[in-house]
């Protein structure tokens, strides 16, 4: 079933859980997290980077499409991280039901302005719309990146963007990176700051860099408003190392052969997220009656 953000975290806050959305940068990663998915009757966000769009070309977004159509959990086709006005427009025309546009770097009023305009085009086609506020930091320089600082969001600022721009979703930084951390670094979240945003405003939050972060953490951010979670490095860290491991064998050559374990190890991963985001059965909330 193919839905829209707004549509997906509206149930979500009001049950108060969070949905997944998976960087989804193959055919593979798109099968695993459909299966694990549908095995738990979990909502789901199929989320694309920019990055990632480049990589795997717009009719990769028809395959994804196609899954959401005939899959038995609702589920939304994200872009990640879109940069720029364009970015927007082409992920509209091709299907996406959702799209963030990250200005987060410019101005405030300047981030005010071009959300309004994003705004404006996709809610006149039924695409809902995040936006960021404050940075997410980054851990090393591959995929999406993020701030070499972490400029945590303000609350102040929280009303005022809300109520300029009437953006569907708020992705927040309080004290996330994108990436696997480093053995000597401890990630730890602003609690206190998400309780505080969370009493500024009406409309669902989300939180980036949701990979190898503490899961006691996790558990209360989504307990206290946060209603959509980013999960991509560890998902492929899972995938990538069992691929390697499967490859040592090198007479294999059929992806049948090499791939289904490399699957099957992402989906353990992908399984405790919705566990740890309280996601499963929770798709029968968005049957129409």
């Amino acid at each position: 079933m193919l839905v829209t953000m707004k549509e997906l975290l509206t149930v979500a806050q009001k049950h108060k859980f969070a949905v997944p959305a998976f960087n989804t940068s193959s055919s593979m990663i798109l099968k695993g997290v459909i299966e694990a998915c549908e095995e738990l009757q979990a909502p789901v966000i199929i989320a694309i980077h920019p990055d990632e769009l480049s990589f795997t070309r717009e009719s990769f977004v028809a395959m994804v499409k196609e899954e959401a159509h005939k899959a038995s959990v609702p589920v939304c086709i994200h872009l990640d991280h879109g940069g720029d006005f364009q970015q927007i427009m082409q992920a509209i025309s091709c299907g996406f039901t959702s799209v963030m546009i990250d200005a987060s770097h410019l101005t405030f009023d300047g981030n005010i302005s071009i959300t309004k305009k994003v705004i404006e085009a996709a809610h006149a086609v039924g695409v809902s719309v995040e936006a960021e506020l404050g940075t997410i930091g980054a851990v090393d320089d591959a995929g999406e990146s993020g701030a070499d600082q972490i400029i945590y969001t303000n609350p102040d600022d929280v009303e005022v963007f809300v109520r300029e721009t009437g953006v569907d979703t708020l992705a927040i930084a309080i004290g996330t990176s994108h990436g696997l951390y480093p053995k000597d670094k401890k990630p730890q979240l602003k609690l206190d700051l998400l309780k505080e945003i969370a009493g500024r405003t009406s409309i669902p939050l989300v939180l980036h860099g949701g990979s190898d972060n503490p899961d006691s953490e996790i558990a209360q951010a989504v307990s206290l408003g946060v209603c959509k979670i980013n999960i991509s490095s560890d998902i492929k860290k899972a995938f990538y190392v069992k691929c390697r491991e499967v490859l040592q064998d090198t007479s294999l050559r059929e992806p049948n052969t090499i791939y289904p374990p490399c699957i099957e190890a992402m989906k353990v991963v992908i399984r405790q997220k919705i566990d740890l985001f309280n996601t499963a059965d929770k798709a029968h909330l968005y049957c129409k009656k």
